[in-house]
């Protein structure tokens, strides 16, 4: 089933990175919801979330200290208001599958642009969106970057609160799809990313990414970066840049 088009909020991951001894899906699926960075101990982006790290102190002022003193199992999750209803989610940066909410997570969530990591002034529930998305679309960031950044408070758990979880093709007929399936949601595909490492810029994020890219396959897909992810040969900042680079030039579909 193809991925639906309708905004909503989003929140991106990548199913068969390594995590917990095995694979993100799977400590999905043993924990029966979708946990923050505070709880999982990993990210597609900084890892800070420990008390005075600079998440610790992001989330301290964007949410007036209300999780200051809490459990990190109490925090909230990030995602994106995917405000184009982009079939691939609404912050691809950030992973090659997603998770996309029921309408009413709108409810009990924050949104705020730009990224936290830049320590936004615009921060607010669903009635400062329409403010949001005209900020996003008249930034000029790179189409990774621009995201209006949304905070889901309150546990996200698949049974209840997912409409649907949306995977790369590339994991159809694998133990993701089957692991996904025990989630008690639809899965759902968006059209895919795969590129060849010749059509990446080496302007993007660096020559010596490309001929990474070069090592790790002929053709780039998300399972093919999945596996060098999980092999752990090569540092793990840069295998997230290999993947920034198969997100912004390995769209099948625009």
């Amino acid at each position: 089933m193809s991925a639906a088009r309708v905004a909503a909020v989003t929140l991106q991951f990548h199913p068969d990175w390594p995590h917990r001894g095995g694979k993100v899906i799977e400590s999905m699926a043993a924990d029966g919801q979708y946990r923050s960075q505070f709880a999982t101990g990993i990210s597609n982006g900084g890892l800070t979330a420990f008390p005075g790290g600079d998440r610790w102190r992001w989330e301290s002022r964007l949410f007036a200290g209300r999780y200051d003193h809490g459990l990190p199992s109490d925090r909230p999750v990030y995602g994106a208001w995917n405000r184009r209803a982009d079939p691939y989610g609404g912050a691809i940066r950030f992973g090659s599958s997603y998770v996309r909410l029921r309408p009413e997570a709108v409810t009990r969530a924050t949104f705020c642009f730009p990224d936290s990591v830049l320590e936004p002034v615009d921060v607010g529930d669903a009635a400062l969106l329409p403010h949001l998305c005209r900020m996003a679309d008249e930034s000029g960031f790179d189409d990774l970057d621009e995201c209006v950044e949304a905070h889901v408070h309150g546990p996200v758990r698949f049974d209840r609160d997912v409409e649907a979880l949306v995977l790369d093709p590339c994991f159809v007929g694998t133990d993701v799809e089957a692991t996904a399936e025990l989630l008690g949601c639809a899965i759902e595909f968006h059209p895919g990313f795969r590129a060849s490492p010749d059509v990446l810029d080496p302007e993007y994020r660096g020559a010596h990414i490309v001929d990474l890219a070069r090592s790790i396959g002929e053709e780039l897909t998300p399972r093919v970066i999945g596996d060098a992810a999980r092999a752990g040969r090569h540092p793990a900042q840069s295998v997230k840049q290999v993947w920034h680079c198969l997100a912004r030039f390995g769209r099948t579909a625009r």
